[in-house]
């Protein structure tokens, strides 16, 4: 009869390794780490990636704090970005020492504070720039959805005019559109801007798209007869949409600037609205004699776009495959 109990004991035997554990063949890990790994969506990965990204975090928190300013202004300053008061023309040069006081940056030509312009300023900016790239995506990526998923007629249609609109130079069609204007309004200068600057978006959804609908599981969403709005909305947009997330997003820092350069050359919004791009302008003149009129309102203007571009360029890196 054998021994048992000699058995048992050199089972459990500290001398005798215990066996490795089985790796996955592919990834190298173990089939509960692979699996969870390969379970991530892209979207999930994306945002385990933005967290670990510096300039993803640096640009947040600008954007957070232009947000901020735009919705709350009231905590930054108390001051009337309206109220002027001639003896103060000029009157103070920047006071470091005095921070989010209203004379702390000094004031313009009609005495009015810059640091409450600023303040304000920064509601029209934003909007205008958030605002354009919501209907520039909205508009653009309906006509690139459907060109790139009917194709045919429908694709040369949407095509053509796309080319037309692309061939207007879009400040200078900008420029002839809000001219027309005697008052020009936050909402008008978004509706000559979004007019003219969808068709990049259209062009990125479009290839997007065409890529999307040729992937297995659209084929079998069809082949079991799922119908169109279902294919299209449930299967192709979801997975599309990454291109034009980035797109946009880079996009929104130059609509702000397309804002401040119309404003500048006196064409974007009209007072009473405050904007930056009106600041600077109003600013050129005395460049020598109070150069932080101008040198402030631009600051702010450089430091929005920056701060979008580069979220854009995260949000990017961290959607783009092939740069993993």
């Amino acid at each position: 009869m054998p021994d048992v109990t000699a058995k048992t004991e050199a089972s459990v035997d500290p001398r005798v390794p215990a066996p490795a554990p089985h790796l996955d063949e592919e990834s190298g890990q173990s089939p509960k780490k692979a699996t969870s790994d390969k379970a991530r969506s892209l979207w999930s990965d994306a945002w385990h990636d933005l967290r670990r990204n510096p300039l993803f975090v640096v640009s947040a928190v600008l954007i957070v704090l232009l947000l901020t300013m735009t919705l709350f202004p009231g905590l930054f300053t108390d001051a009337s970005p309206r109220h002027g008061d001639l003896a103060n023309r000029y009157l103070k040069e920047p006071e470091l020492t005095h921070f989010f006081q209203p004379d702390w940056l000094g004031y313009d030509a009609q005495g009015r504070s810059v640091w409450a312009r600023i303040v304000h300023g920064a509601r029209a900016s934003v909007t205008v720039g958030v605002a354009v790239t919501l209907l520039v995506t909205l508009l653009g990526g309906v006509v690139g959805m459907l060109a790139g998923y009917f194709g045919g007629i429908v694709d040369s249609i949407l095509a053509r005019i796309t080319d037309t609109f692309a061939g207007i130079p879009f400040l200078l069609g900008a420029m002839v559109v809000l001219t027309t204007f005697d008052v020009r309004t936050v909402w008008i200068v978004v509706l000559a801007l979004a007019v003219l600057g969808w068709t990049q978006i259209a062009r990125v959804a479009r290839g997007s798209v065409i890529s999307t609908k040729q992937a297995d599981y659209v084929q079998a969403a069809r082949a079991l007869g799922a119908s169109t709005g279902r294919i299209m909305f449930r299967h192709v947009l979801p997975n599309a949409i990454a291109p034009v997330i980035v797109v946009a997003t880079i996009a929104l820092g130059g609509y702000i600037a397309a804002e401040a350069t119309l404003s500048f050359l006196g064409i974007g919004l009209s007072e009473p609205t405050v904007s930056w791009g009106g600041d600077v302008s109003s600013g050129q003149d005395q460049l020598r004699n109070a150069p932080f009129v101008l040198l402030f309102p631009a600051i702010m203007v450089s430091i929005t776009v920056l701060a979008f571009i580069m979220l854009g360029d995260a949000v990017r890196n961290a959607l783009d495959p092939k740069l993993r």
